[in-house]
Parts: C-alpha cells; sequence; structure tokens
C-alpha cells in the first residue's frame, strides 16, 4: 500500500470505494526521496475524490488508476511545456534569462556560524528586499560572500523583518522540534474545516454520465506562480469553470502561467479599487471555490477572509494555501517552494557535500494536488450535509508529508523523462501564445476522460463573469 495514499484516505474518512491502481515505483529523479510516489499517492487520493463526485452523480463509481513515472511528471509539468518554432520544431519554453538568473543564486549559502542559509529572489520586489537585507549584488560570488557575514539565524530573522523570503537550513529533526514544525505536525496534511451552515447542494444527476465530474462547479483562482494555479488547474481538468483573477501588473512568470492555465479563463480586478473589489464579491455569491494564496490575515482586512466570504456565500469552499500554514509564529511569513524545501530538512538531507534543492519542485505541485483533493473532499460533504468549508494546505506541510514517506536509492544522475516517454505524455493546444506541446492529463478513470474544455487564456482576456 502506498503510505501517502493511505494517510489521504484516512483524511477523506470514509471506508468504501477508496480503490486505486497506483502502478510503478521510485526512482524516477535523481533523489533518495520517493517524490514520484508520493505523487502517485496524493493523484490517486485525488482520482478516489472525483470518483466519489462521480457516483453522487451517476451512482456509479468509477476505477481509477496511475502510473508513478506518469505522476513524476505530473510534478514537473512545465518542464513539458513546448512552443512551436517557425520552422515547426518544437522548444521547451523556459524562464526568461532574468528568471534563470534569479534562481541561480535562490540557493543554500554558507553562513560564519558553519550553517546554510537560503535566500529566495524569484520575484522583484522580493528580490529588492533580501538585496537590501545582504546589501551586495545580484551574483553567486556577491551573495554567497554576503551571507556568509552572518549567522544563520540572524539571517532568517532580519529576511523576515524585511518581508522578504528566505530560511536557515535545518534537520527536520530541528524542524519538528521548531514551535512552527510543532504547530503543523498537530494538523492533518490537509485541513477541511466546517466554518458554516447551510443547505446541501447535490450534485445535479447525470445518470448516462454525460458530462465531467465538476460540470457546473465554478472556481475562483486567486493564486499564482505554481501550487496555487495546480489547484485549480486540476479543477478545471474535471470540468470546472475556473476564473483567474488578478491584478494587471502583478508579478507572474509566463511558462507558469501558460502551463498552469489549461482549462481556465482570465480577468483583471484590482482589490485596491472599490468599485473592483466589488465586482469580485459579485462573483463571490455565484461561485462553489474561492481559492487563494495569500499569507493569512491579508485578505481578511481586505474583507476577503474566509468567514466573511462564507456568510456572503453560504455554502462556499475557501482554500487556502501558502508557505507555513494556518498555525504558529511563522503563519504570516511569505515562502516558496525552495524556502519549504529548506526549513523543513529535505534540502539537509538531499545534498551531499552541501545541502540542495530537489530536482523538481514536488513541495509546489504536491501542495496544489493536495489544495485540489481537499476542495474536493469539501465539495462532497456540502452535497451531503451542506455547509461552508476552509480547505487549508501549505508548502511546508507538503515538505513534511514527503519527509515521512521513506527513502529510495537511485543509480545515476540526470534521472528524469525523455525521448518516446516524453512525447507520449504530451499533447497539443493552439493558444493566445501559439501553439504549444504540454503534459497531459495522468489519471485514469474507467468512464470519464479528464481533460480541458479550453486552452491556456491569455491574462486579463476575460469578463469578469461567470458563464451560462
Amino acid at each position: 500500500m502506498n503510505s501517502a495514499f493511505q494517510e489521504l484516505m484516512d483524511i477523506r474518512g470514509r471506508d468504501d470505494g477508496a480503490e486505486a491502481e497506483i502502478s510503478g515505483a521510485d526512482p524516477v529523479f535523481s533523489t533518495r526521496f520517493k517524490v514520484a510516489e508520493t505523487g502517485a499517492g496524493i493523484l490517486a487520493a485525488v482520482g478516489v475524490a472525483v470518483s466519489d463526485i462521480w457516483q453522487m452523480k451517476t451512482g456509479r463509481r468509477q476505477s481509477v488508476a496511475i502510473d508513478v513515472r506518469h505522476a513524476g511528471a505530473a510534478l514537473n509539468s512545465f518542464a513539458f511545456l513546448q512552443a512551436r518554432q517557425d520552422d515547426g520544431s518544437y522548444r521547451v519554453m523556459g524562464n526568461s534569462p532574468a528568471a534563470t538568473a534569479n534562481y541561480q543564486i535562490t540557493q543554500p549559502f554558507a553562513t560564519k556560524d558553519g550553517r546554510w542559509f537560503l535566500p529566495h529572489f524569484g520575484i522583484a520586489h522580493l528580490k529588492d528586499r533580501v538585496l537590501g537585507v545582504l546589501k551586495c549584488e545580484s551574483t553567486p560570488e556577491s551573495v554567497a560572500q554576503a551571507v556568509g557575514q552572518w549567522e544563520a539565524q540572524e539571517l532568517e530573522d532580519a529576511i523576515a523583518e524585511a518581508r522578504a523570503c528566505g530560511g536557515m537550513i535545518r534537520t527536520n529533526a530541528e524542524w519538528l522540534a521548531h514551535p512552527q514544525g510543532r504547530a503543523l505536525a498537530a494538523q492533518p496534511v490537509v485541513e477541511v474545516e466546517k466554518i458554516g451552515d447551510s443547505e446541501p447542494e447535490p450534485f445535479p444527476n447525470d445518470d448516462k454520465g454525460d458530462g465531467p465530474a465538476l460540470a457546473g462547479v465554478r472556481v475562483l483562482d486567486l493564486t499564482r506562480i505554481l501550487a496555487g494555479p495546480v489547484a485549480a488547474r486540476t479543477c478545471a481538468e474535471h470540468g470546472a469553470d475556473v476564473l483567474m483573477v488578478a491584478a494587471k501588473g502583478l508579478p507572474q512568470i509566463k511558462n507558469f502561467v501558460v502551463d498552469l492555465s489549461h482549462g481556465k479563463r482570465s480577468c483583471y480586478l484590482n482589490l485596491n479599487d472599490g468599485e473592483e473589489a466589488e465586482q469580485l464579491r459579485q462573483l463571490v455569491r455565484g461561485a462553489d471555490v474561492f481559492s487563494q494564496g495569500y499569507r493569512p490575515g491579508v485578505l481578511d482586512r481586505r474583507g476577503f477572509g474566509a468567514a466573511e466570504l462564507a456568510a456572503l456565500r453560504p455554502g462556499l469552499i475557501y482554500t487556502s494555501i501558502n508557505c507555513y500554514g494556518q498555525h504558529g509564529p511563522f503563519q504570516d511569513r511569505a515562502g516558496w517552494e525552495q524556502v519549504a524545501q529548506s526549513i523543513t530538512g529535505i534540502c539537509h538531507e538531499n545534498g551531499a557535500e552541501r545541502p540542495a534543492l530537489l530536482p523538481v519542485p514536488a513541495c509546489d505541485y504536491t501542495t496544489g494536488y493536495l489544495g485540489a483533493y481537499g476542495t474536493l473532499l469539501a465539495l462532497a460533504r456540502r452535497a451531503v450535509e451542506g455547509g461552508s468549508y476552509h480547505v487549508r494546505v501549505s508548502l511546508c506541510q507538503s515538505g513534511m508529508f514527503l519527509y515521512r514517506q521513506g527513502r529510495v536509492d537511485y543509480p545515476e544522475a540526470e534521472m528524469g523523462h525523455g525521448g518516446p516517454e516524453y512525447a507520449a505524455l504530451q499533447m497539443e493546444s493552439d493558444t493566445s501564445y501559439g501553439h504549444i506541446r504540454h503534459l497531459a492529463p495522468v489519471i485514469r478513470f474507467s468512464e470519464s476522460r479528464p481533460g480541458w474544455s479550453r486552452p491556456s487564456p491569455a491574462l486579463g482576456a476575460d469578463r469578469a463573469e461567470w458563464l451560462n
């Protein structure tokens, strides 16, 4: 039995219909962590949750299957994104040169007390804050020299005080002994909390199984850059009407936007504008799911917290996705994939001579799929017993989840997907960004066929309204 899958079935809390076929095993990538097997367990759980809803609509369960190597691909989907060139060939749509340079310095550097610290430079304004603390240039040599002047704990505190991002490299034992680690360890990896009462909202009857499982479900997606968009993309994959909401000019990373927006629509709304904030409230009144990736308290101060929106729209599923979770002394800190790996012990153990990041952004993707899983569980509960629900997932919880799945040996460096296997996992789409190849859905069902009803949209291309 896949231990990740079993833990998630315990959260589901039902004894019936928890079957899923998981084939294959790690290593898929060059790491001792069971990255792909963990991903397979999560995706199998997503499949079971989709089957739960399918059964409510049709009266029939579906069998669910996932291949571990395919699950590994789903934890690295942006690596499968290719754009067609003028000569008809395809080339991976990678990061811009500036983004690539930033990620080259988002790595562990030695501190003067013999420890390691990872500063995060992924987004321009956060990069400027880190450089303001370090007082250095954005080159590996300059950053290394600057970090080397600090003790690790002092630098972590200074980075947090500046509202920038970074983390001291900890062992897993250190993290579990830390107040933040203890706070997260007391919670399940996916929290589904009932926060209000409302009448049940059953799924429409579909005896013939003509439509996808989430047909008619409306999702507001206020997230960006990996974890949150993965959650909403998963809902779109199973038929939900997903409307991305972002402010014009908000920093984005193009290849992530293209790869994580399949099946969605996109509109611009600025929450600092009273009229546009009211437009969002109108959208909430017609929504089923409100998925957001802000730090705890940020949306509450703007009137878009879970309690406020559940009162505005009884029966709403409010999904929160962030780095440190909703509990503990670090909950109001900003963070990213690399920071979660650093502080939970993954980075420390993954390295040999020095700490090292995983070969794929596993915390981001697993958090996104876990967010989708919690959202699906909450929709199923609402259909039977009614109520509004708050679903909570975090990058650090996902890192802790991955850490406890065991280890495996790997035979060589640079493992992954390539050649015919790489191509076989792709599909093609015509988008506003041109003709692309990208990863196709990887969960297999006995009846339904997951997929996206529309290609990735240009940002802001759609009206701020629901489809009929």
